[in-house]
This record gives C-alpha cells, sequence and structure tokens, in this order.
C-alpha cells in the first residue's frame, strides 16, 4: 500500500515536468484473459504502443489527450476517455462484437496472402538500398550520444536499506520513465560528441571523438568502452538487428514474413507527408524478436519513425526489456535521415514485472549532414594507440554551447551527486569491490596490486596443494611500462616457484614495446599446440582444481625471454624474440629422456635449448580498451590470424638440438543470423629437424572436468604425439532456436550447442628413433576425431558438454564418452 501511494503521489507531483499525459494498464478480453501486442495510441496521434504478452502496457507524452483508442483483430476497436492526465492502471476490456469465431480461427496470426501489410513490406525492401546515408556515395554529419544508467523499480523499503546509510541524498534524483512508467534514480551517465564520415564507395566510416564527458569517470576507456561495446550500431533495415552478443530478426527483414505477424492499423499525415502505420508481432514465442509498429512513408517507403520493444520471452539473460524508438526527417522530397536512435534496455536479474534492475539508455543524435565530400584513402586509415586526453576534459561552458539537447535538472543531478558520492567511504567500498572482482587485483598502497586472486589456489599430482601469490605495478589503466612477479609453494614436492616480468613501451603512436622475464616452475607443456613465448602463461591445465584422473605427465621449466613487438598497423602486431629454457621431467613417473649418440647408448633427461622466433598475429575488427602497455580485449567476435617461426640452436649456449618449427593458428566466427553462431578453428604446424619429446608438438588432451579452448575433450595428456599435424575445428551455438519449438523446453531457455573437431599427425623416424622416455610415440595418422553436443544457458550461467569419440576407441585408457562443464556469464 505504502508503495502505491508513493508512486501515485510522485507521479503527481512529476507531470508538469515530464509529460502532460499518462496512462498504464492492461488489456483483456471477455473472458479477462490477457490480449498481448494489442495496439495502444493517442487519439488523433501518431504516438502509440503494443502491448505485452501479459497484455500490460504504458504510454506518455508531454502533450495533453482527452482519448486513448485500443485496437486488436478480430475486436472491436474501443476508445477510451482519459478522465485525468495521469490515469495509471486502466483496464480495458475489449469486445468481440460477435466475432468470437473469428478470432479461434486466426489465434493471434496474420494471413500471409491477401494481407495489404505485406504488399507494403514488399516495397520497402525494394528500396531499402535507396534511402538514407545509402543515396549518397559520401557522407559525413556531427552526432551527439548520451547514456544512462538508472536503478528503477525504487520505493520506500529500498530506499531504507542499510547500504544506503550515509547516501540517502542520491534520491533527491528519482523520475519516472516515459516507457515503462517504472521510478528510478539515475546514477551514471556519459556523452559523446563526435563527427562521423563515410563512404559507400569505398565500403569505409571513421568516427573521430570531439568531446566526451561522464559522471565521475573523466578518463575511465575501460568504462567508455564497455559502454560503447554494449551499445553497438545496427541497422533497422538490415535482417538482423544485434546487440548483446544476439542477432534479432528486424521487423523490415526478408524474412520477417515467417517470423511476424503484420497489421496495416492506419493512415495519416506526419510533416506533410502521407504514412501507413504497421503494428508488428512475433508469430512464436522465445525467439529474438521485437514487437511494435512503424509509419513509412506511401512514395519513397522510407521509415519515418519506427517503435520496438523485443519480447519478454525472448531467449535473453539479464534483460528483462529492450525498447528502440528511431526518428527520420524530411530532408527533401526524397531523402528520409536518421536524426534520433533511443534505446532503453532494463537489466535484471530475471523477468518478473516488480524485480529491480538497472536502465540503460542511449540517445543519439545527428545533425549537419552533408554528401558527397569525397576524403583520400589516407584519411580513413586508423590510428594504432590514438589518445587525445583533451577530449576528456571540456569545460561546462563547451557541453552547453554544443551539446544538440540540453540535460534535465534530473541529468543535470547526476554529475553533482557522483561527485559527492566518490567522497562518500561506503561508496569507495563498494566501488573498490566490483574493482576487485572485475580485475582480480586488489590495490596494496598506491602503486602496487595483489593478485591475481583467481589463481590463488592449484592443484596437480607433483605439487599436491599449490597456493600461489603475486604482485604488480598499477599506477593507472595506461601505465607505460609494469613489473609483476609471483611466487608460489607446492605441499607435496615442497618447493618454492616464481616469475618474474617487465614490459616498457617505448613509443605509443606504433606501440613498440620491448619486455622480458624469467619463470621457474612446473607446466604442463602438452596443453596448447600453438605456443608462445609468454613468460608468465600457464596453462589451466598445469594445476587444476579438480581432474579427471591422476595426471603426472608434468615438467619444471626455466624459461627466460626478451622480446620486441610492434604494431605498425591497427591490429597487425610483428614480435621477434628470443629465448632460453631448460626442461627436466617433474615426476618420477613421467621421463623426457632421450638418446644423444647414433649408437644409442647415451641417455639425457634434460633439454637445453635456446630459441629465436618471429612471430606475425592480425586481428581485424578486434576491439581494445586503453593506451597504456597492456590492454583489454573488448568481448566481440573477431577473427585471428597467427603465425609464428621458431629456430632452435644447436651448441650456442649449450643448445642441445638445431631445428626450425612452423605454426599457423586460424580462429574465424561467423554469425548467421537467427540461427545462432558458428566458429571455424584450424591449426597447422611443422617441426624440420631431429628433436626429444620435451620439443615436440603434443596433441592437447583434457582431463580436467573442464572445458578448455582448443584441446579434445576425450584424449588424455601425451596420447598423441607429433611433429607435424593439422586440426579442424567447429562449434555452433544456436541460441535456442531449437529448443524453442519444444514447448515443454521453451520456458527453461536452454541453448543447444554442437560440434566436431579432429587432428591429422604424423612423427618422423628420426624422432622416433632417439626416443628414450619410455612413452610409445603414437600420431592420429588415420586422423582422430571426436563430436560433441551440449546444453548451455542451464540456470542462466551453466553449460554441460558431452562428447564422443569418432575412433581409436581400441588404445588402452581410451575416453569414450566425456562430460565437460564450464561457467560463464552470458546475455
Amino acid at each position: 500500500m505504502k508503495k502505491k501511494i508513493f508512486l501515485v503521489v510522485f507521479a503527481f507531483l512529476t507531470q508538469w515536468l515530464l509529460a502532460q499525459t499518462k496512462v498504464s494498464g492492461i488489456v483483456v478480453d471477455a473472458s479477462n484473459q490477457p490480449i498481448p501486442f494489442a495496439n495502444v495510441v493517442f487519439k488523433n496521434s501518431s504516438l502509440g504502443t503494443v502491448t505485452n504478452e501479459d497484455g500490460r502496457f504504458y504510454i506518455e507524452s508531454d502533450k495533453t489527450f482527452k482519448t486513448l483508442v485500443v485496437s486488436f483483430m478480430g475486436f472491436d476497436t474501443k476508445e477510451i476517455p482519459l478522465p485525468k492526465e495521469v490515469n495509471y492502471d486502466f483496464k480495458v476490456t475489449l469486445s468481440d462484437g460477435n466475432k468470437l469465431k473469428e478470432v479461434v480461427v486466426y489465434s493471434g496470426k496474420t494471413s500471409k496472402k491477401n494481407n495489404p501489410a505485406l504488399d507494403i513490406l514488399r516495397k520497402i525492401w525494394a528500396r531499402k538500398r535507396k534511402n538514407g546515408l545509402n543515396m549518397f556515395n559520401q557522407y559525413q554529419m556531427e552526432k551527439y550520444e548520451k547514456v544512462e544508467f538508472d536503478m528503477n523499480s525504487i520505493d520506500s523499503a529500498f530506499m531504507k536499506r542499510k547500504i544506503f546509510r550515509g547516501m540517502e541524498f542520491i534520491f533527491n534524483q528519482i523520475d519516472t520513465s516515459k516507457i515503462t512508467g517504472k521510478t528510478y534514480l539515475p546514477i551514471f551517465i556519459n556523452e559523446a560528441l563526435s563527427d562521423v564520415y563515410g563512404d559507400n564507395i569505398k565500403k569505409k566510416v571513421k568516427e573521430i571523438l570531439k568531446a566526451n564527458k561522464n559522471s565521475g569517470f573523466e578518463t575511465n576507456q575501460q568504462i567508455i568502452a564497455f559502454i560503447k561495446d554494449l551499445y553497438s550500431d545496427y541497422d533497422i533495415y538490415n535482417n538482423y538487428v544485434t546487440f548483446f552478443d544476439k542477432s534479432f530478426t528486424s521487423p523490415l527483414s526478408r524474412t520477417g514474413i515467417d517470423v511476424y505477424n503484420y497489421v496495416l492499423t492506419d493512415t495519416a499525415y506526419i510533416d506533410k507527408k502521407l504514412c501507413y502505420n504497421i503494428v508488428f508481432y512475433p508469430r512464436r514465442k522465445n525467439e529474438l524478436t521485437f514487437k511494435g509498429d512503424f509509419w513509412v512513408n506511401d512514395t519513397t517507403w522510407a521509415i519515418k519513425n519506427i517503435n520496438m520493444a523485443v519480447t519478454k520471452s525472448a531467449n535473453i539473460n539479464w534483460v528483462k526489456d529492450v525498447y528502440i524508438e528511431q526518428e527520420f526527417e524530411v530532408m527533401n522530397d526524397s531523402v528520409f535521415l536518421l536524426t534520433k536512435d533511443y534505446m532503453m534496455s532494463d537489466f535484471a536479474l530475471n523477468k518478473k514485472e516488480k524485480s529491480k534492475g538497472v536502465y540503460g539508455k542511449r540517445t543519439t543524435y545527428f545533425r549537419n549532414h552533408k554528401f558527397n565530400q569525397e576524403k583520400p584513402d589516407e584519411f580513413y586509415k586508423q590510428e594504432v594507440n590514438y589518445n587525445d586526453e583533451s577530449v576528456y576534459v571540456k569545460p561546462d561552458e563547451y557541453w552547453e554551447e554544443n551539446r544538440f539537447e540540453k540535460l534535465t535538472k534530473d541529468e543535470l543531478g547526476v554529475y553533482k551527486m557522483l561527485d559527492t558520492l566518490k567522497t562518500v567511504k561506503k561508496f569507495k567500498r563498494l566501488y573498490d569491490l566490483v574493482s576487485i572482482i572485475g580485475s582480480g587485483y586488489i590495490g596494496v598502497g598506491n602503486y602496487l596490486d595483489y593478485g591475481s586472486i583467481y589463481s590463488t589456489i592449484g592443484n596437480n599430482a607433483v605439487e599436491g596443494l599449490r597456493l600461489r601469490a603475486g604482485l604488480r605495478t598499477y599506477f593507472g589503466a595506461n601505465d607505460p611500462w609494469r613489473l609483476q612477479g609471483y611466487t608460489a609453494y607446492g605441499f607435496k614436492d615442497n618447493k618454492f616457484k616464481y616469475g618474474l616480468s617487465g614490459k616498457w613501451l617505448i613509443n605509443k603512436k606504433n606501440r613498440l614495446i620491448i619486455s622480458g622475464g624469467n619463470r621457474r616452475d612446473v607446466e604442463q607443456i602438452g596443453a596448447s599446440l600453438t605456443t608462445t613465448n609468454d613468460v608468465l602463461g600457464r596453462s589451466f591445465a598445469s594445476s587444476s582444481l579438480f581432474t579427471n584422473g591422476t595426471n603426472g605427465k608434468l615438467t619444471n621449466i626455466n624459461l627466460t625471454t626478451v622480446a620486441v613487438e610492434i604494431e605498425p598497423v591497427k591490429n597487425l602486431t610483428f614480435q621477434s624474440g628470443f629465448s632460453y629454457r631448460t626442461l627436466v621431467s617433474a615426476s618420477p613417473t613421467f621421463s623426457l629422456d632421450y638418446y644423444t649418440d647414433p649408437s644409442l647408448t647415451t641417455i639425457k633427461s634434460d633439454v637445453t635449448q635456446p630459441e629465436a622466433n618471429i612471430q606475425v598475429e592480425y586481428t581485424p575488427k578486434r576491439k581494445m580498451v586503453g593506451f597504456g602497455v597492456e590492454r583489454n580485449e573488448v568481448d566481440n567476435p573477431y577473427t585471428r590470424v597467427f603465425f609464428n617461426y621458431s629456430r632452435g640452436f644447436k651448441g650456442f649456449m649449450d643448445g642441445d638440438f638445431s631445428y626450425n618449427k612452423f605454426q599457423f593458428y586460424y580462429n574465424q566466427p561467423i554469425i548467421i543470423g537467427a540461427i545462432g553462431r558458428t566458429n571455424l578453428i584450424s591449426e597447422f604446424g611443422k617441426t624440420y629437424g631431429k628433436v626429444p619429446l620435451g620439443l615436440l608438438s603434443v596433441v592437447p588432451g583434457n582431463q580436467t572436468y573442464f572445458t578448455i579452448e582448443n584441446t579434445f575433450n576425450n584424449l588424455n595428456f601425451y596420447e598423441f604425439v607429433t611433429d607435424e599435424y593439422v586440426t579442424l575445428q567447429w562449434i555452433h551455438n544456436f541460441q535456442g532456436k531449437l529448443f524453442a519449438r519444444v514447448p515443454f523446453l521453451r520456458k527453461l531457455n536452454w541453448r543447444e550447442i554442437i560440434g566436431a573437431k579432429g587432428v591429422y599427425g604424423t612423427v618422423s623416424d628420426e624422432n622416433r628413433a632417439i626416443n628414450a622416455s619410455g612413452l610409445e610415440y603414437v600420431a592420429p595418422e588415420k586422423f582422430y576425431w571426436e563430436y560433441s553436443a551440449g546444453i548451455g544457458n542451464i540456470f542462466k550461467v551453466l553449460r554441460i558438454d558431452f562428447s564422443w569419440r569418432g575412433n581409436y576407441l581400441e588404445m588402452p585408457r581410451a575416453t569414450k564418452l566425456s562430460v565437460k562443464a564450464s561457467i560463464g556469464f552470458y546475455f
């Protein structure tokens, strides 16, 4: 009762500031059953909405309206008088008007034949590449983007929680959403001004940031990049609209006829142009679809405005609602240009109507368009490591003069509120806790971090229980140099291990970096085919807490490296390095022994090997955060091509072997619209020269209970050994597309994953001849393969994969079926 009183009183206090007319409610039929996707509009206007799957709606306007019009196919249209300017909890009952049979026949689905809405849709398809910016060879425009995060469903009980003691002043900024009608509290705002240039002939786009301002985190590129990735750009004319790592079928898609119902509901003049109004809603539940409506011009067949919301049953995690609104202005008789793009997301732990969450709102405006002013190719070249700190510290006067629209009183209050919050100790502690969870490091003093906390505890057959502690220098996210190190202790072998490294960014423009380090540790050296000389890198298989069977095939490694790296072109990296390593078995049950003489009488147990290498890595479309010596990847799919050449020296620095090794790695993610995402991975490698077990290419097995990328789930460590190899992997995630068609599985929102992987390899006779390890070399000369099927999104975080071995079933300890698990937070 208190909550309702609070909402009503607050609505009356804010109605003159925010909107003149507000209406919320539910639409039902004569039997009191909710009517989803009913059309709700203010009379004599183009402003409307569509009810959700529970029949509920909310609509508001800054104008005064006295009548609401509600309609749905098979029912009589109903006009509802609005006695007040704020009308909450309306119940609208639609009469079937003796059309009950018609409703039963249609069941909400529209016909694909003789439907005028579909005739209009086909005309939109025919013209979609002849509308907007696509009509010009080149274009440029100014862009203003505002992103805001708000806590929503704020009530008196929430405000009285202990966590907010000492921070009660933040609730002075409470507002009401024009989309949902819920109360919300702004907690973060980010503004950006940019110039955008595009060339449709060269397929090039460049955005130059002129100014950026946010509440409390002025120069924090990590937060800014996270926001940019969270709200990626999209085009409603494309067949699929991609955000939150999901591909939603656009209502303007050529496949839309099979996905959506379309109803032509109205015609009206908008900006002196005759337009048709079409309502759309999904044919099936649990698919990645929208509901909403759009207005389209009757001659150019260009969209004038569109409103769409993600359906409540869509298979997406941590997001309760997504609402998109776009407005197009008429430049002349034939050109419609996007001038406003608004997107609001309601992030929440579940999709219950009253659950609390966080609104993420992005509003983008475009203006001052110019066309057909060609730029040279050099103009579109992307800077490798460009960072202009001045764009993040523009004065308030600059923003008052240049932002496209004035901030509301509440939005302006966010800046002041965050500045005050940063002085509150409790807020500082909460902020630090979130940072620790995200980075894995705990600040120690002003310039040191302890961590990573996620590597503190480990276990393996050689060390037993393993404890690790590490430190790194940290002055800020964009440090030009960094030192880090760790020490670890095994309670079974009673030995200390350590690792030290340092790196220095000499030239920021082309990211010229020198690095070096030393590590003495216990390692599972057969955990990956494609390897690098990351001096502090250690595979998950080396010390997993939970393993399938005993793994004693571990190696003591003493590795020293120096390297020089440069990125002359964005996402194209060259590195040259030198390493010196010694390898010796860490277990009495495992041997790296080899013969050193042609008569096969002298045996040596350790390997001493200096090695020089050159590597090239190309990662087009990869997004990075930060400009210092260390950067973080933004989680988006990108192609990766990697090549490494290594030369081993015999005699130099007591080196044991002379050889040439080539390695190639290729990873290609492919988004296939509504049926999910495929990932293709291939690896090639060959070693020329005579080498022992410690320098061969071991096909990576997986003896843990967890999924490890680029390993074979049904192989044990050292089951296959090669000196030349080819691997192929294919994994496809249907994102719940198949389960959505099964009634009893639909509500679980599980996601189906299938895959297959295989490897072909050989080992030369000369390498077999020097083997004195006692391990029989077996190479997959018949092409080993395995296939898998998995279920993801169990309880939103768990994935379980079942993997079956395809051949080599006769081998000792062959694993015919394995079950692996992984945990992750995905939308």
